[in-house]
């Protein structure tokens, strides 16, 4: 099953166009019940969410602004993002992060924010149809020179996942400084852009 999720993922990561098909444009339909995988997918839902919108129509000088001098930019920030969010999904993959192996990308910008956005679908479903079972599985594991470390899930939820959803506000703070404000017709209690 989690091979045609990935499948599906992979074929529908060809077309972020930003409009109303795509996944993100508003937040999925909440299920019709409360339990551990349902709860920790809407957590992830509403990162994926604000994400899209804080990161739509970025424009060259957006990325490349910086607070100050000791700041990150835009980019950088984006690009720490996209290590998080690859972190959420390896854990609900079972996979570890091995940092000993890690590799050069060369991403252009709308392919990160592709695979971001990638990675964020990727971790909702497999979290919507898990159970609390499920979730003491999906540990955080960490290879590098020093050795190995893993984490639980309660972790990811006040690690990663939490730090996403600050460093996204961070990107609309900055764009709305760099002259290109995030749209005012999004409403993130709703989950969608305003009527």
């Amino acid at each position: 099953m989690k091979n045609l999720i990935l499948i599906f993922l992979t074929i529908s990561a060809t077309a972020m166009a930003q409009d109303s098909t795509d996944y993100y444009y508003k937040i999925p339909e909440y299920p019709n019940s409360y339990n551990e995988g349902t709860v920790a997918a809407r957590v992830v839902d509403g990162l994926g969410f604000r994400y899209y919108w804080g990161t739509v129509g970025l424009r060259t000088e957006d990325l490349s602004y910086k607070p100050s001098e000791e700041a990150r930019t835009s980019e950088e920030t984006l690009d720490h993002i996209y290590g998080l969010t690859r972190i959420l999904a390896n854990a609900t993959k079972k996979l570890p992060n091995d940092f000993t192996k890690e590799e050069e990308e060369n991403l252009t910008w709308e392919e990160k924010r592709t695979q971001t956005l990638l990675f964020i679908q990727e971790a909702s479903i497999i979290l919507r149809s898990s159970t609390a079972a499920d979730l003491e599985t999906y540990k955080m594991i960490f290879i590098s020179d020093r050795g190995t470390s893993e984490y639980p899930f309660w972790n990811l939820l006040n690690g990663p996942i939490s730090d996403a959803v600050w460093h996204v506000g961070q990107i609309v703070s900055f764009r709305r400084a760099s002259g290109n404000p995030f749209n005012s017709n999004v409403s993130v209690l709703r989950g969608r852009l305003r009527d």
